[in-house]
């Protein structure tokens, strides 16, 4: 609920301040209280909706990457470097939890951006693409085309153990620089297109978070997976309570990431446990929480002034009104519109500055073996993921398994396949996992870097084509018509 629509209750329960309350606190005109509040509201309405734009928190996360690629290659180098190897300790007592600056980043508040791809997939799997199998069916076998042939691609250039590591590097895609790419292409862009490529990236999370589960996570240990499935009964019997603050569940949560940093598995994967575990629908009241929230209003607006006046009693009132309010979202939805922004223009960017920061100088490719790492990953992500996608897409519709969505033609299939070779956030992080060595992790995230790139401008040119024939074709079928009236 907004501060002005507070402000609007508070208002109505208490009544309208005296004139002579009014000269004492407020000296300035009644105007200007109000108009200065309405300008706040207004202007604070126009920054929320420009944050909300997809295009803008893909910008901000290629400035983050921009300054780092600065940073790590000016004077500033052994700074930038080492300001993420600072300590940051937390502890009670004689328990003390102590690790560096990017150990806080990578696996700590990451945990947060796996949280919201659990809710996104949860919502999919409840109400989205991922609902019918049918519908989905199409983007998941082109999702497992454009992890299966990127990975090809980039073992058929590399060769030695250490460089195989980075199989799975290139196999991602990244949703928000992706949905950012084709948000810049405006409006013109079929409704279906944008719905297979969300469809399709979503998939591919869940391939990627598989992917890290079972091949970038050694050394298990069953007593971890048992602390993290304590987490796991704790989270459903808070639901089962009816517990609906996401406040109760941090406990739970902070015990499933332990369990998997226990266990040797990344803990950021309890993210997406949370994430698939947060419920969809709202808490079960007697009343619909639109009705109680009404009717809750109505009683306290109906209250005497006296009574008004009486704060435990107005207190008693107010708390079955905030329950009914929070339970006008489902969970889901609730949490992912609180974290939206905090993760997209706070982590995903401090995540870019804490890694996309890379030496770009000659000698740290000088070797065979990071060259072929850099080559790799870029000639998967450019070539390997659109022909992946778009080479079994048109296998499995020759062989009428699947069908094109409608307003969806080939030339869009095409950019879809292009968006998903932009592989930023997960695809750095699947290389911090994948390589230990300094050059080869180096090269790995420079062939991010410039895969990403590459595949963007070729989105955006091959966007514009497929404008340009959209617009051809309404043209020509606009003539048709006028032919078929005429003739009529």
């Amino acid at each position: 609920m907004s501060a002005a629509i507070a402000a609007r209750q508070v208002d109505a329960l208490v009544g309208p301040p005296r004139k002579t309350e009014l000269a004492m606190n407020h000296p300035t005109s009644r105007r200007d209280g109000p108009r200065a509040r309405r300008l706040t509201a207004r202007a604070f309405a126009t920054i929320e909706h420009f944050l909300h734009i997809e295009a803008v928190s893909g910008v901000v996360l290629v400035l983050a990457a921009t300054i780092a690629l600065i940073a790590a290659n000016s004077h500033l180098a052994h700074s930038y470097h080492a300001i993420w190897e600072l300590p940051i300790s937390m502890g009670v007592g004689e328990f003390v939890f102590s690790r560096s600056l990017h150990f806080w980043i990578n696996d700590i508040l990451m945990t947060f951006f796996f949280l919201l791809v659990g809710m996104e997939i949860r919502r999919e799997i409840h109400e989205g693409a991922l609902q019918d199998l049918r519908q989905a069916l199409l983007p998941v076998i082109a999702a497992c085309g454009g992890v299966l042939a990127p990975a090809a691609v980039y073992l058929s250039i590399n060769f030695d153990p250490i460089g195989r590591r980075g199989w799975a590097v290139p196999t991602a895609t990244d949703i928000a620089f992706a949905v950012g790419v084709l948000a810049m292409l405006g409006r013109l862009i079929p409704d279906g297109v944008r719905v297979l490529l969300l469809a399709l990236a979503i998939i591919d999370d869940i391939i990627a978070i598989l992917i890290i589960a079972f091949f970038y996570s050694e050394g298990l240990e069953p007593v971890g997976f048992l602390v993290a499935g304590l987490g796991v009964f704790s989270v459903l019997c808070l639901q089962r309570l009816g517990f609906g603050s996401a406040f109760a569940y941090l406990l739970p949560g902070a015990i499933i990431w332990l369990g998997l940093l226990m266990s040797g598995a990344h803990p950021t994967l309890a993210g997406v446990v949370l994430g698939v575990l947060t419920p969809v629908n709202s808490l079960s009241m007697r009343q619909r929480p639109l009705a109680v929230v009404s009717r809750l209003i109505n009683q306290l607006l109906k209250q005497d002034p006296a009574a008004s006046n009486d704060r435990d009693r107005l207190a008693k009132s107010l708390r079955p009104l905030r329950v009914a309010q929070r339970e006008l979202l489902p969970p889901v939805v609730r949490v992912q519109a609180a974290l939206h922004l905090w993760v997209a223009y706070g982590i995903i960017p401090l995540f870019a500055l804490a890694n996309a920061g890379v030496s770009l100088g000659v000698n740290g490719f000088a070797d065979k073996g990071s060259l072929n790492v850099l080559y790799g990953v870029v000639v998967a992500l450019v070539v390997g993921k659109p022909l992946g996608i778009v080479g079994v897409s048109w296998l499995v519709v020759r062989m009428g398994i699947c069908q094109l969505p409608p307003e969806v033609n080939w030339r869009g299939v095409i950019l879809v396949g292009l968006l998903a070779g932009i592989g930023f956030t997960m695809s750095i992080f699947v290389s911090v996992l994948a390589f230990a060595e300094e050059s080869t992790l180096n090269a790995a995230k420079v062939g991010i870097l410039l895969g990403s790139l590459i595949s963007a401008v070729l989105a955006l040119l091959w966007g514009h084509f497929y404008i340009r024939s959209l617009l051809a074709e309404s043209r020509e079928s606009d003539r048709s018509k006028k032919r078929i009236s005429v003739v009529d």
